[in-house]
């Protein structure tokens, strides 16, 4: 069993930053990608940023050049550090991994259990 635990949410005022992590425990054998998606009130939840091999990075428009995705490969945690937040990035942030587990390698796709971002003054 793989689990995903998140943190690093809260308040923060326009114009702050935050780091989000999320950490994947159990018999993890290899990460084909681990990403971010944010649901705000009453909108469908989005894409944000993913890391694929633990190097390629890849943004969505809206939070490209304020967004940071980055891997700890040895320790299995993806961070996601936020500067620059605007009212417009107060969401849920939910963590997502695909990758190979348990003693079959069976590829598993599992989202955390999110953390909510609020950016207000």
């Amino acid at each position: 069993q793989v689990q995903l635990v998140e943190s690093g949410g809260g308040l923060v005022q326009p114009g702050g930053s935050l780091r989000l992590s999320c950490s994947a425990s159990g018999f993890v054998r290899s990460i084909y990608s681990m990403g971010w998606y944010r649901q705000a009130p009453g909108k469908e939840r989005e894409w944000v940023a993913t890391v694929i091999g633990g190097r390629n990075t890849y943004y969505a428009d809206a939070v490209k050049g304020r967004f940071t995705i980055s891997r700890d490969s040895a320790k299995n945690t993806v961070y996601l550090q936020m500067n620059r937040l605007k009212p417009e990035d107060t969401a849920v942030y939910y963590c997502n991994f695909r990758g190979s587990v348990g003693v079959r390698d069976n590829v598993l796709t599992k989202w955390g259990q999110g953390t909510l971002v609020t950016v207000s003054s």
